[in-house]
C-alpha cells in the first residue's frame, strides 16, 4: 500500500516556465558571417542518393553554447540542424568546397570568434527586445512577400539581417519609395524588417529568384503549389 503524500511534499511543475527556459537556452546571442564559401549539404526524400549544396550565410552562437550554421530557408534564417523535412530537405552536414571535406560541427575558428565576440559585447537584459547585431546578406537572397490573397506578391532582394536580444532574426528589405541615396547602407530609413509589413515572407536563393523574375514556367508552377499550402 502506498504512503499518502502530505501537501508540503507535493511539487508543482510549471511546464510553461520550463518551456520558456529551454527556449531561452536555444536563442541566438551572436552571429558571424560565413566568408570562406562553406556550404550546407542536404538531401531530399524523393532523391535520397543525390546530395545538394547551399552556401552558408552565417554561423550563430546559442545561449547554451552551441554553434550552428545558418541558411535562409522557407520563412526564416534557419539552423541547418533543424532541417529535417522529408519533402523540402534533410540536413547531412557541412562541406568545404575547396577540400571537399564534410563535417558535422562548426569549425573551431568560428566557435572561437563567436565566443570571444559574445563575451566582448555583453549586453544587459532589457524588458523590450533591442537590436544586438546587423549582418549584410552576401548570398543575393530574395524574399517573396505576400500581404493577402487579394494583393499581388512582391519579390524583393534581402539587404541584410538583424539579430535582436530575444534571439529573433529579421530580414531587412528595402522600401524603394523611401530611398534617398544609393547605394543603400545600414541604418538608412528606407530599410524595414520584412515581417513588420508583410504577412508572409518566403526566402529564395539568387538562382531561384532569377528564374521567378524570368517567369520560368516550372519555377512558377512550383511556387504556386508552395504558396497554396
Amino acid at each position: 500500500m502506498g504512503i499518502p503524500l502530505s501537501p508540503r511534499s507535493a511539487q508543482v511543475i510549471d511546464l510553461d516556465v520550463m518551456r520558456r527556459r529551454q527556449q531561452a537556452k536555444r536563442r541566438m546571442v551572436r552571429l558571424a558571417p560565413e566568408l570562406d564559401g562553406l556550404e550546407m549539404i542536404y538531401h531530399l526524400a524523393s532523391d535520397p542518393d543525390t546530395l545538394y549544396g547551399m552556401p552558408l550565410l552565417a554561423w550563430g552562437l546559442r545561449e547554451d553554447g552551441d554553434v550552428v550554421g545558418l541558411v535562409p530557408w522557407m520563412e526564416a534564417l534557419t539552423s541547418c540542424h533543424e532541417l529535417n523535412d522529408s519533402e523540402h530537405g534533410h540536413f547531412v552536414g557541412y562541406r568545404d568546397p575547396e577540400t571537399e571535406e564534410v563535417f558535422q560541427s562548426a569549425p573551431e575558428h568560428k566557435v572561437l570568434e563567436l565566443e570571444h565576440a559574445a563575451a566582448y559585447f555583453d549586453y544587459e537584459e532589457t524588458s523590450e527586445p533591442t537590436l544586438i547585431q546587423q549582418l549584410p546578406d552576401t548570398l543575393g537572397t530574395h524574399a517573396l512577400c505576400m500581404d493577402s490573397d487579394e494583393q499581388p506578391w512582391q519579390l524583393k532582394q534581402v539587404f541584410g539581417w538583424r539579430l535582436f536580444s530575444d534571439g529573433e532574426i529579421e530580414a531587412l528589405l528595402v522600401d524603394e519609395s523611401q530611398v534617398e541615396s544609393t547605394p543603400v547602407l545600414a541604418g538608412d530609413a528606407c530599410l524595414y524588417p520584412g515581417h513588420s509589413r508583410h504577412q508572409v515572407v518566403y526566402f529564395f536563393q539568387r538562382i531561384i529568384a532569377n528564374r521567378i523574375k524570368q517567369e520560368d514556367p516550372a519555377t512558377l508552377e512550383a511556387l504556386a503549389l508552395m504558396v497554396a499550402r
